[in-house]
């Protein structure tokens, strides 16, 4: 069926960066609206289910940017283990859909603020920064490796150590009460 649809695009002569474009803009548009489904949904599974959804579009934009490192470790660390932390974490909690806990933030105005302030910085970021020549000076994903290896090899172990203790201290908690 997609290759249907692409060769029947490529009949009408609609030029290649066109098409890119506009996949980004699609896949962007995705992963804003997964994002603003995390917020506003008050079902807290739905939540982690739209959080995963968010950070596969988060990859799908390292794609675009040419950082396949990025988008695999993207894919493999938050939406394989944290967001199935968060899962688990969701399911082995008690009365999660009791009515009497609240669910309505009373924050709303200065949440609105902060993240607009944000959004507005990190789009100035954007705007004035060489991402590209940057990422092509600097090595690549050979000179990553080397560097995750050797001078930051001691960072990089205790940050796995980190996370291991925390899915154990998950489970624990999880099962505390239970037997």
């Amino acid at each position: 069926m997609l290759a249907g649809f692409i060769q029947q695009l490529n009949s009408l002569a609609v030029p290649e960066e066109f098409l890119i474009r506009l996949t980004f803009y699609i896949v962007a548009g995705l992963t804003i609206f997964f994002a603003f489904r995390i917020v506003i949904s008050r079902n807290i599974f739905h939540s982690a289910i739209f959080l995963a959804l968010a950070l596969i579009g988060v990859a799908a934009v390292y794609l675009y940017l040419d950082a396949e490192f990025l988008a695999v470790v993207q894919i493999l660390i938050y939406v394989g283990a944290v967001v199935t932390l968060f899962i688990f974490a969701i399911m082995l909690t008690e009365k999660m859909h009791d009515r009497t806990i609240r669910q309505a933030n009373k924050g709303v105005l200065t949440s609105a603020i902060v993240a607009l302030a944000l959004f507005y910085i990190l789009i100035n970021v954007i705007e004035k920064g060489a991402w590209r020549e940057s990422a092509a000076r600097d090595g690549g994903l050979r000179e990553l490796g080397r560097s995750l290896m050797s001078t930051y090899a001691l960072p990089f172990e205790v940050m796995s150590l980190l996370l291991l203790v925390a899915l154990v201290g998950a489970i624990v908690i999880g099962k505390t009460g239970k037997e």
